[in-house]
C-alpha cells in the first residue's frame, strides 16, 4: 500500500472496516512531501535508532526505515498494531521493533535503552504535549525531536520570552533544546483531515545550559508551579506558595519580584532555580 495515496488509504480502511478514531489522534499523513521533510529533518541513515510515537498505518515509519534507521514505534490501537506487525515488521526484520501500548504508560527507560538519535512523531492532538513533556524531562532523550504536531503547541514550544504563548512547555523544551518551527501543515495533508494546522516542529539539543540534572528538575518543577498563575507577579506568586517555594526572594537571583513567569529568560530560570536549591538546603 502506498501510505500517502489518499485513495489506498481510504480503500485499506474500507476493507477491514476501519474507522479512524479522533480521540486517539488518528489523523494520517497522506502528503508525500511532507513525509519527505519529516524524515529529512530527523537527519537519520543508515545505523541510526530512532523511535516513533504513534506510528498508525506506518507512514513516518516507513521513511524512517528506508533511510536504514533501526525504529522502535509505540501504537496504542491493537488493530494498527496488527497492521504493522503484518507489513513493516514482515518486510523489514529485525529493523523495526513494534510495543504495543500506551505512550503514557510506556517504560520510556527501555524505549531509550542503548541511547537514541533521533525521536519522530505525528503527535496525537489530545495526548501529545504529555507525551512530550515527559520525553523531555529525561536525561537520556534523544539529541533530535521532531515533531508533527498543532500549530498552537508549535508556537508555545518556540515561543521567546515576554510572549503570550510562553510557558512551561516552552521552558521545558528550550532549557536543552533550539526549537524551530520548520514548516506549517495544512488539514488537507492528513486523512480524515483535522480541524486545525499542523506544523512541523524540531527540537536540536544544544547542551549550552550548565546546570546538572537534579538543578534542572528543580527549575523544571518552578516553572510549572510559576505559569499556573501566570498573570500574578513573581514575588506575590511566591510569598504565597507551598514549600519548597515559600520564601523564595526573585530579587536575591538579580531579577524585579515585580516581573512574571513569561518574561523570564532561561539564564533567569537557572538563576532562579539555583536560588531554589539553595534556599531547600539545609
Amino acid at each position: 500500500m502506498n501510505r500517502t495515496a489518499l485513495g489506498e488509504v481510504r480503500a485499506w480502511c474500507l476493507a477491514r472496516g476501519f474507522h479512524p478514531n479522533r480521540t486517539l489522534g488518528q489523523n494520517f499523513l497522506v502528503d508525500r512531501n511532507i513525509l519527505e521533510a519529516i524524515v529529512a529533518e530527523t537527519g537519520v541513515g543508515p545505523g541510526s535508532r530512532a523511535l516513533e510515537v504513534g506510528p498508525g498505518l506506518g507512514v513516518l515509519t516507513e521513511g524512517l526505515l528506508r533511510r536504514g534507521a533501526r525504529v522502535t514505534a509505540v501504537e496504542k490501537d491493537p488493530a494498527l498494531a496488527a497492521w504493522l506487525r503484518e507489513s513493516l515488521c514482515a518486510e523489514h526484520p529485525g529493523a523495526l521493533t513494534l510495543v504495543e501500548g500506551d505512550a503514557l504508560e510506556a517504560d520510556w527507560g527501555a524505549l531509550l535503552a542503548g541511547g537514541c538519535d533521533a525521536f519522530a512523531s505525528n503527535l496525537p492532538y489530545s495526548v501529545g504535549t504529555r507525551i512530550l513533556m515527559t520525553l523531555l524531562a529525561r536525561p537520556d532523550a534523544p539529541r533530535r525531536l521532531v515533531l508533527l504536531v498543532q500549530r498552537e503547541v508549535a508556537d508555545r514550544l518556540a515561543a521567546p520570552p515576554g510572549t503570550h504563548a510562553r510557558g512551561t512547555a516552552s521552558v521545558w523544551a528550550q532549557l536543552d533544546y533550539d526549537v524551530r518551527l520548520a514548516r506549517l501543515v495544512r488539514p488537507t495533508c492528513f486523512w480524515p483531515p483535522p480541524e486545525v494546522t499542523s506544523a512541523v516542529v524540531t527540537l536540536t539539543r544544544h547542551g549550552r545550559s550548565a546546570l546538572g540534572e537534579p538543578a534542572k528538575a528543580t527549575l523544571r518543577a518552578l516553572a510549572k508551579h510559576l505559569f499556573t498563575q501566570r498573570r500574578k507577579q513573581l514575588g506575590a506568586v511566591l510569598r504565597k506558595s507551598p514549600e519548597p517555594w515559600r520564601g523564595i526572594d526573585p530579587a536575591a537571583a538579580g531579577i524585579d519580584p515585580a516581573r512574571r513567569a513569561e518574561t523570564l529568560t532561561l539564564p533567569e530560570w537557572e538563576a532562579l532555580a539555583a536560588l531554589a536549591r539553595q534556599e531547600a538546603t539545609p
